[in-house]
């Protein structure tokens, strides 16, 4: 018996929005643990457990956006590259 012909997965990409997505609830839990563990340390509840979610929830809206800005400027080079190109004689 012939097996069926299986189609290679897809590696992850760079843009897996659901991998970012992932990876940034992820390491805002994270953050958010921590400040809970040295809010219990320090006394401070809920201050820190705040604090470190805001961190790092600031910290994920600034590397998505420069991440998307450094793709749309590469998109806008190709483009504008691809117009030269095209309008240059031949």
């Amino acid at each position: 018996m012939k097996l069926l012909p299986t189609k290679p997965r897809p590696t992850s990409s760079p843009n897996d929005s659901l991998g970012h997505g992932m990876d940034a609830a992820l390491t805002i839990f994270l953050f958010f643990g921590i400040g809970l563990v040295l809010d219990r340390w320090l006394g401070t509840t809920p201050w820190l457990m705040i604090v470190m979610s805001l961190v790092a929830a600031v910290g994920y809206f600034l590397k998505f956006k420069y991440r998307y800005d450094l793709e749309m400027d590469k998109l806008e080079a190709e483009r504008l590259a691809r117009r030269q190109r095209d309008r240059s004689p031949r």
